[in-house]
């Protein structure tokens, strides 16, 4: 992997860079669709790829391990054929579902015991299988086995997961260093940072997974019921530990202006369900605010979705149209806003390089903030 810093903002600390895979390279900042178990939502990888123009795709361990399993997935030779994705391709480790299914897991030092979903199976998950498992998944980039403790936790709990979670990290490590990819092309490994809302745990961790020199770094623990504020706080704090020549990637965010503003803290790459999630309810992100297709004011509405996206599911099909769609329960209407609101948080990042290599980021984020946070 080469990490390319190549402009910095000078009102903020908004970075554009490159970052090279052994399937292709991508610009930060990025945005990564989220395909949970192998797909995104609603979209074909061909659509991905040449109408939104996707450079890297999300993957979700936990989801991969359990269906379809890691015996077809190697005898596949990986995920990228499994699913016939060519491009970069990362992967969690299962931690922040493990998070989610608090009344189903039990954590020790060792690892995570859990149940399955699915059909009530047991599993356990440790820093060293973990590591296996997205080996075996085949992913450019694999993350670091973490806690990610509830934001209502009190500050002992909080410290007492992030230093387990450091004690992962080093077995996480020593895992990933003994062993080799199983496709013949290189993966790197991505520690995270937890530590909560509380500013010395956060610099602490900060400090912990700068000093592991791994080839990049994540942010977890954030966007997961704290306030705006305090996401904030601890993304700008912690972007001022991890070191600059390393593309920073924080977990789970978020809405648009939780983008831009992430972005002008120094974040390179971001993902998030919020765009297929919504748009399978019929809540459209666009360059104007934020649209519910289903209120009655679109009903007659033949304007294109949102015209400043260059996407044929935002230029070819109208509000009426879309509208229809998804009040019939029709799966294009799913299909259809899906593909617009990912092509509106690839464009909103591309856009925000754009502005950084100008070098007027600050202002145009400042004023696209207040149109991508109204709702309409």
């Amino acid at each position: 992997m080469i990490f390319d810093l190549q402009h910095k903002d000078l009102k903020s600390n908004a970075r554009a860079g490159t970052l090279e895979t052994a399937h292709g390279k991508i610009e930060t900042p990025i945005f990564m669709p989220v395909g949970t178990a192998g797909t995104v939502k609603a979209v074909h990888q061909r659509e991905l790829e040449t109408d939104i123009k996707a450079e890297i795709i999300l993957g979700n361990t936990y989801h991969l391990y359990l269906r379809p399993g890691l015996d077809i997935l190697e005898k596949a030779g990986g995920l990228h054929r499994f699913n016939s994705w060519k491009k970069p391709l990362l992967t969690d480790s299962g931690g922040y579902q493990v998070y989610s299914l608090a009344h189903k897991r039990k954590i020790t030092e060792e690892g995570v015991v859990f149940q399955s979903h699915i059909d009530g199976s047991k599993h356990h998950f440790t820093p060293e299988n973990v590591m296996d498992i997205q080996r075996t998944i085949g992913a450019d980039i694999i993350m670091a086995f973490d806690e990610c403790p509830p934001f209502t936790s009190e500050k002992k709990y909080v410290k007492d997961s992030m230093d387990m979670t450091h004690r992962w990290l080093e077995r996480c490590i020593e895992q990933f260093n003994s062993t080799g990819g199983k496709y013949g092309f290189d993966q790197m490994l991505f520690p995270i940072v937890q530590g909560g809302i509380f500013p010395d745990l956060r610099k602490q961790s900060a400090e912990t997974i700068a000093a592991s020199g791994q080839m990049g770094n994540a942010i977890g623990g954030l966007s997961v019921g704290e306030e705006i504020e305090d996401m904030y706080a601890m993304t700008d704090l912690v972007c001022g530990i991890l070191p600059e020549d390393k593309p920073r990637y924080l977990m789970g965010v978020g809405t648009p202006e939780n983008i831009l503003e992430c972005i002008a803290l120094g974040i390179d790459m971001f993902d998030c369900v919020m765009p297929t999630r919504n748009a399978r309810h019929g809540v459209l992100f666009t360059s104007d605010g934020i649209i519910n297709i289903k209120n009655e004011r679109w009903k007659d509405d033949f304007s294109p979705i949102d015209t400043a996206i260059d996407n044929y599911a935002s230029n070819n099909y109208s509000k009426a149209y879309l509208r229809h769609l998804i009040q019939s329960g029709e799966y294009l209407g799913a299909q259809i806003a899906s593909l617009h609101n990912l092509a509106f948080y690839l464009w909103l990042v591309k856009e925000a390089r754009k502005h950084i290599i100008i070098g007027d980021f600050g202002s145009w984020k400042d004023g696209l903030v207040k149109n991508v946070s109204q709702r309409r």
